[in-house]
């Protein structure tokens, strides 16, 4: 079978980065889906939902001779089970910053593989503690560009590290995708090798 051993249903660079850490071969087929929270859902069930929802778009979207296990993810940052996505704008970051500074926030991402038509799907929950953060960190942060597509409006593995005091939980989780749970749902499938052997 010609191609790659699986498909990653984001455009993500972090997602694929990580997924080539752990020797996974693959190739994107990013999932265009309406990702807005339905009214009274919780951030683990807005996760999950929208990881199941990217997996079977791209599976159904997929020609006979494209079968191949279909991973998608997905991440949201939430302050007292409130969803935090991704800033609008400046005002928006500093929104954002003003409720996430000096306290414990969860980072939540959901996991799905779909394959066979089956869909399996994994979530891990994370927590972040910040500093202190001022407006004008949040202004200067904001002119990097690093924010603007990241749900709570901050990337951990990058400049955005300088304001996470305390981190418990999936670093991989926080940054997208969880190699743990990515990797129990990959060893599931018979046949995909570098999956085993991330285990």
């Amino acid at each position: 079978m010609s191609g790659p051993v699986i498909w990653l249903a984001s455009a993500s660079p972090r997602r694929s980065e990580l997924l080539r850490q752990i020797g996974v071969e693959h190739s994107l087929r990013p999932a265009a889906i309406d990702e807005s929270p339905l009214a009274d859902e919780t951030p683990a069930d807005y996760v999950l939902r929208l990881a199941k929802h990217k997996a079977r778009t791209v599976w159904e979207a997929l020609a006979p001779d494209e079968r191949r296990p279909v991973l998608a993810a997905d991440t949201t940052v939430a302050l007292e089970g409130e969803i935090f996505g991704k800033p609008a704008g400046l005002d928006d970051a500093l929104a954002m910053f003003a409720r996430l500074s000096g306290r414990t926030h969860e980072v939540y991402t959901a996991v799905a593989l779909a394959a066979g038509g089956k869909i399996a799907v994994r979530l891990s929950v994370s927590s972040v503690s910040f500093r202190e953060v001022p407006p004008a960190q949040v202004r200067w942060y904001w002119t990097t560009g690093e924010p603007a597509d990241k749900a709570g409006g901050y990337a951990v593995q990058g400049r955005g590290a300088i304001f996470v005091r305390h981190l418990a939980g999936s670093y991989s989780g926080v940054m997208g995708l969880p190699l743990y749970e990515t990797a129990e749902l990959l060893g599931g499938v018979p046949g995909l090798m570098a999956a085993e052997g991330a285990q």
